[in-house]
């Protein structure tokens, strides 16, 4: 059982580990929207988006919405945005870090 889990989370992470998902996982944070929605606020080709959402469906981490002959996608839990957030606290985290270093780096040349 925790076998599954661990291989659970390496393939949600997978899935995440690519720039355009996150930017499209950024964008629907703030609701569903489509393809070409998204394509619009990304700026971004069709084929590019449709790609990248297919990756994200296929893990289950965004849904599709028939409405017509429009899809529109959500994603499949809110804590994602969460956790683009939390992600994001930490890469600030490393940045302070990376910069207190630099600024000690800094300090000692001069002596």
């Amino acid at each position: 059982m925790l076998r599954s889990l661990q291989i659970f989370k390496a393939d949600f992470f997978r899935a995440l580990a690519h720039p355009l998902r996150i930017r499209i996982l950024e964008a629907l944070g703030s609701g569903e929207r489509s393809v070409q929605e998204l394509q619009e606020a990304l700026d971004l080709d069709q084929p590019i988006v449709s790609q990248q959402l297919a990756v994200l469906r296929a893990k289950n981490i965004v849904t599709p919405r028939k409405l017509g002959t429009t899809t529109k996608y959500a994603l499949s839990d809110p804590l994602v945005t969460k956790l683009l957030l939390v992600a994001r606290d930490i890469f600030n985290n490393h940045l302070v870090d990376t910069q207190t270093m630099l600024k000690e780096l800094k300090r000692e040349g001069r002596r």
